[in-house]
């Protein structure tokens, strides 16, 4: 019945729908509910049945690969990681064989109903053609990526933008079940966000629909590495947080973990360098929430362990720029591990695996 009223399809239609993928054991019924009188035949409740198939996450950062396992639930199963000492694209694929195989040979049946890789990486990827266009980050530009690792593991590879592939992970199996338009905004080294429009993943005409992260709140501001001044990022990510504290303290030195102990010590400028990024993060959230009209926004990102230091002024400008009934949409902390982005990857396999109507093809073995 729920499946009939999220898709406005009769019952029998949703029935015959499910069927192949009943056959095929990908959802099993559950014994039938009761039903009000006079509503008809009790109905069949459909459940996932999560060992039908396995998926390999992996998420690539500049200096480590993380992997993880994943049921067709996006339960973890089992992770694994692998240092980075050269972020080459051609030592990554190496290593992601190798990272590959460690994870299949974990449980034995993970090999044999394993056929899909979903990468997260960060950067502006190409996601019909599997290709990373461009990654400030990795330093890499027009890598074939999809080709690379597909023939490294003789696996099907699906690569996503990290925080989009983080979003698909969340809207489908976490925060943002059930919901028609929802964001993810990322606090890190960048400042990344990702949309869910009327059900569905925003790409935009040019890949970088939702970049709330190179949204203008300081004309005057300080340079952004996309070469505008102003922006998000270049007020709240990490590195221009602790450029900032740096420069108060005459210590060019300082580490991140080092300025959030000044902030939380009460020094004025590491404090008012937190206070000015909470800032900018509320104002271009509340932008993105004007224009888009999500239903709930999380926040993430290894950034967020240090939220207490910005919340206040995050949700302060939040509720100054949200437009009328636009603030009633509540913003979510969720601080995640470096596996949910490996898991991320897993749930962009997925949904390769089940597309919707506009998604996209994958590459390689199948």
């Amino acid at each position: 019945m729920e499946l009939a009223r999220r898709t406005g399809l009769s019952s029998t239609a949703v029935t015959k729908a499910a069927r192949p993928l009943i056959d095929d054991g990908y959802l099993y019924e559950l014994p039938p509910e009761r039903t009000a009188p006079g509503a008809g035949r009790p109905v069949n409740p459909l459940a996932v049945a999560p060992d039908r198939e396995y998926f390999v996450g992996l998420k690539i950062s500049a200096d480590q690969l993380f992997g993880a396992v994943c049921d067709l639930r996006a339960g973890i199963r089992d992770t694994a990681a692998r240092p980075l000492d050269v972020c080459a694209p051609e030592v990554v694929a190496a290593l992601v064989a190798e990272l590959v195989a460690e994870l299949l040979d974990a449980e034995p049946a993970y090999r044999d109903r394993t056929r899909h890789i979903g990468v997260a990486v960060n950067g502006d990827v190409d996601r019909d053609s599997g290709r990373l266009r461009h990654s400030g980050l990795l330093g890499w530009r027009d890598v074939p990526l999809g080709e690379l690792l597909s023939a490294s593991t003789g696996l099907a590879v699906t690569v996503e933008n990290d925080v989009r592939a983080l979003t698909v992970a969340e809207h489908w199996f976490g925060e943002g079940i059930g919901t028609g338009y929802f964001a993810l905004v990322t606090i890190g080294a960048g400042i990344g966000s990702a949309l869910v429009v009327n059900g569905h993943l925003l790409r935009g005409a040019h890949g970088v629909a939702g970049e709330v992260g190179h949204i203008c709140v300081d004309p005057a501001g300080p340079l952004c590495r996309c070469g505008a001044r102003g922006c998000v990022e270049a007020i709240a990510s990490t590195d221009a947080i602790l450029a900032a504290v740096r420069r108060a303290a005459t210590n060019p030195h300082l580490t991140f973990d080092e300025a959030v102990d000044m902030a939380r010590e009460g020094h004025p400028a590491a404090r008012e360098a937190f206070a000015r990024a909470g800032q900018a993060i509320g104002v271009g959230i509340a932008a993105l929430v004007n224009l888009v009209g999500p239903e709930r926004v999380v926040v993430s990102g290894e950034g967020a362990d240090a939220y207490d230091l910005f919340s206040r002024h995050i949700q302060d400008a939040y509720a100054a720029h949200a437009f009328g009934a636009a603030s009633r949409c509540p913003l979510l902390l969720r601080p995640l591990p470096w596996e949910e982005w490996a898991r991320g990857g897993a749930a962009v396999a997925i949904q390769a695996l089940f597309p919707q109507p506009a998604a996209t093809s994958t590459i390689g073995a199948g």
